[in-house]
Order: structure tokens, then sequence, then C-alpha cells
């Protein structure tokens, strides 16, 4: 019989000789330690914070008489509770106006980088993250929000943390974590007229379930992962964790050295070239192993819309709403419950339901790109009649470009309400909300019951175009069939 010895020699020299993940050489370059629990000690190359959960943080180092271990790692904004149609101080929200004092006193205090709504930089962490140059591939992030897996569509491994691992982060800059299975989505083809980044993402987390990345982390990979933007790829990757995945990510390829090149935090001269060969290292390898791989056909994607009360409950545009008794069994008293919320019945189509408000923003739409895509179809048209529709810009740097492009000026002359970066109706933390039951047609990335503010007030998540399209039309309406002659 062999030997204990012999089988854990074979294992490792196997182990040796195979193919490693991104995500596991990322890990592995990062690991400072095992922990009794089993959990690894990781450290983390870049922490973002914002105005939410870094109080209580911050105020647990003072308790504990502890400094920020790097503060040049550390990088603040705020975005969650700032209003977005007047800045002028203090807020009248009062909560507000002390939550961004107490940021910028904690950052004073503890010598971080703050992108204050007077540096022209701040916006929603995950825009500002990329578009300052701070998110690097084959780096880990952290940031105390749920959808820091933004930042894995540069190549790197990125989490979202509660506040008792924000203080663990800014006094020591690790914290723990268990490891992860990796699950290799490919997507492949091209996609068909009005298909998006959001509708390849909605119908990842359909298919696999709200609870399907459970333990994993993504890899969304494919030719048409590749021959989407780096904008594009953030959008797929910030919704990893509505499929329960902890983290998604996409291999850095030219696209993602272009994209970062001359930012402001990006390395420069000779480091630049040390950095992307040392950024190339961490592809994962050929002959990578996978603990699962899910493909996916492009040409089988549509406009894709939520009907439900949380982001797998969604179909494509010319579908009916599922009857319950014809999904799983563990998703039918979802289901049940979505139809009672939501007010509509199994067979309808999404497809002529009234709207009251259309949203176009969050860390999930709200990039140039997004803005742009969606200018050259509501150009020339109005909001329909009635329709209370917003534009809020990810960043202040995405704000400044539109208005060179005249982009806010498209959007304001078609009755879009343009407003000043932040997270605005996305999740309802400030002045933008939803008010009784109405219905929102949103470019955001959750649909849960009061998400937006009212705890009556109804979600469904599509594209940006899709949002424009129920905007002009005042219905949930087909973008490929609104905007057919563009």
């Amino acid at each position: 019989m062999e030997s204990w010895f012999a089988f854990l020699s074979r294992i490792n020299y196997f182990n040796s000789i195979m193919g490693k993940t991104l995500f596991h050489k990322v890990w592995d370059r990062h690991s400072v330690g095992i922990l009794p629990d089993g959990s690894t000690q990781l450290f983390v190359g870049t922490h973002l914070i914002h105005e939410v959960t870094s109080p209580q943080a911050f105020g647990m180092l003072r308790d504990l008489g502890l400094k920020v271990a790097f503060p040049s790692r550390t990088f603040a904004t705020v975005d969650h509770i700032v209003p977005t149609d007047q800045r002028t101080e203090p807020f009248r929200d009062s909560l507000a106006d002390a939550m961004i004092k107490e940021l910028r006193k904690n950052c004073s205090d503890f010598d971080v980088t703050f992108f204050d709504i007077s540096s022209g930089k701040q916006g929603i962490v995950h825009i500002v993250g990329p578009e300052q140059g701070i998110t690097q591939p084959g780096t880990t992030i952290a940031c105390g929000d749920s959808h820091t897996s933004t930042h894995g569509a540069f190549g790197a491994v990125a989490f979202g943390i509660g506040t008792s691992q924000v203080r663990d982060v800014l006094a020591t800059q690790t914290m723990a974590l268990s490891p992860l299975k990796v699950r290799k989505i490919e997507v492949r083809g091209k996609l068909g007229p009005g298909v998006y980044a959001k509708d390849i993402i909605l119908h990842i987390i359909r298919t696999l379930g709200v609870n399907g990345g459970t333990g994993y982390a993504y890899e969304y990979c494919g030719s048409t992962i590749e021959g989407l933007s780096l904008e594009e790829r953030m959008t797929i990757c910030n919704m990893s964790i509505e499929g329960g995945a902890r983290a998604g990510y996409v291999n850095p390829d030219e696209k993602t050295f272009e994209y970062l090149k001359g930012r402001p935090y990006s390395p420069k001269g000779k480091e630049w070239d040390v950095a992307v060969a040392e950024w190339k290292k961490v592809v994962s390898d050929a002959d990578a192993v996978y603990d699962d791989v899910k493909i996916f056909e492009a040409s089988e994607i549509r406009p894709t819309v939520t009907w439900g009360i949380n982001p797998g409950q969604g179909i494509f545009i010319d579908e009916a709403i599922p009857s319950p008794e014809q999904l799983p069994e563990a998703d039918r008293a979802s289901a049940k419950e979505a139809l009672e919320f939501m007010r509509f019945k199994a067979g309808e189509k999404l497809a002529g339901q009234k709207i009251q408000v259309a949203f176009f923003g969050s860390c999930t739409n709200a990039r140039i790109s997004d803005f742009l895509e969606a200018s050259k179809f509501l150009k020339g048209r109005k909001v329909a009649p009635g329709i209370r529709a917003i534009a809020v810009p990810g960043s202040q740097g995405v704000s400044k470009i539109c208005a060179e492009m005249g982009i806010d000026k498209i959007f304001r002359e078609a009755g879009f309400d343009w407003r000043e970066a932040g997270c605005s109706m996305c999740l309802g933390m400030n002045p933008d909300q939803l008010v009784g039951d109405e219905i929102c047609a949103s470019s955001s990335n959750r649909n849960f019951k009061g998400r937006q503010g009212s705890p009556t007030g109804r979600t469904l998540l599509m594209s940006p175009v899709m949002v424009v399209a129920a905007a002009v039309t005042g219905q949930v309406s087909d973008a490929r069939l609104v905007f057919a002659k563009s």
C-alpha cells in the first residue's frame, strides 16, 4: 500500500505541473498564511472605502489605538448617500451630511486619499477605481460593498466585505477568507442586435440561479467576452454576486492594458512595461483545471428583463412570465411571492407593462459607454408624458466626458433629469427613491423588495438601451422594435 508520505509527494508533484487559473495564481501570491480554521490570511493589494461601511471600522481603530497599516493602499470616495440633485452643504438629509463629514475627518486623520465632491474625481467607488487606474490586474481588492466583484473585469480578484473586515484590512492590510472553487463560464459567438453585456449576465444568473455560484469564483471567458470592452466586462463582473459567486473576473488582455495606460494611478515609464509583463503572467494557463465549466451561446441570448424580486427571475422580452409550477421546486415559493408582490400573472408578457419611473445609473451601467450607446437611440426622441426619468453618471469623470460630447444635452432635451454622480436610486439611501408602488425600469443590479427606497416599489432590471426604450414609450418595450429605424 502506498505510504501517506508517498501519496502527498505524488499530489504535490501533480499540483506543480498542472496549470493554474488566474484566481489561484493571485490567491497564492497574496497568501500570508493558513489560519487554524483552515482559512487563508490574504494580503489585500488595494482597499476601497466609502461613507457607509467605514465609520464604524475607523471607530474600532480609534478604540484599539491603531493606525491604518498601509494608507497608500486605501482610497475613499462618497457615493451611497450623497444627493444627486443638489450638492450645497450642509445636505438636507442630516444623516448624509454627518456621514460625509465623518469620512472627511477619518481620511484626514488616517492619511487616506479621499475623492471628495470638490475633487472632480468623486463617484461610485466601482467606477472611480478603474477610471483612476487604481484597479489593476493580478492584485486583490476589497471594499465594504457587495459589488466589488466589478473590479475583476481587469483580472483582479475582488471581494465585497463587511464592516468588521473593513476594520481588519485598515489595521493589517489582510483579511481571512476560505478558499473558493473556480467555475469557468464560457460565452461564445456573436451577440444579436440590441443585446448587451447586461443581457448576458442576467441570462447567466437566470440559468445558473441566484445561489448557483455559492462557494465559487466565476471566470468569464470565450470569444464573446473577449470581444467586449472593459466597461462591458465590468457590467458582467459587477453582477457575479447576484449569482451567488464570491468573485468574478476576466483574464487581462491587450484591451485591459490599453484601458489602463496613462491613467492617474497606473504605472508610468519603465514601470509600465514591468507591470504589463507581470500582469500577463497571471492569466489562466491553457491547461488550468476548473471545478466546473458552463458554456453559453451568445446567439441564443435576447434582451432580458426581470419580472420578480431577485435578479435570477428574468425572461427574454418576447417570453411569458413563467408559472411557479414550471420552475424547479426550490424556486417555486420565491416565484409565488414575486408574482404576488409584483402583481403580475404567470403567462403574461412584460412587453407593454406600464412604468412610472426610468432610472439610468448605478455601478452596473453608468459608464461613458452606457450613456454613449443609449444616446444614439435617444437623440431626437422624448420621454413619454408622466414618466419620471433620471440619468445619473457614475462619476464626475463620466459626467465631464458626457458634457464634452453633448450626451447630457441629448438626455436633457429628451426629458431626462440629468443628475450629479452617485449611487442614486439604485439603493435609495439618498433622496432618489420610488414612491408607493411605482414600477421602475432600471439599469441597476438588484430588484429586491424595497431596494429603491419604497417598501412597495417594483423594480425591473434591464440594459440601459432597454431603459431608454421604456422611458420613451412609457412601458416595457423591446428596444429592437422601438429603435428599428435608428
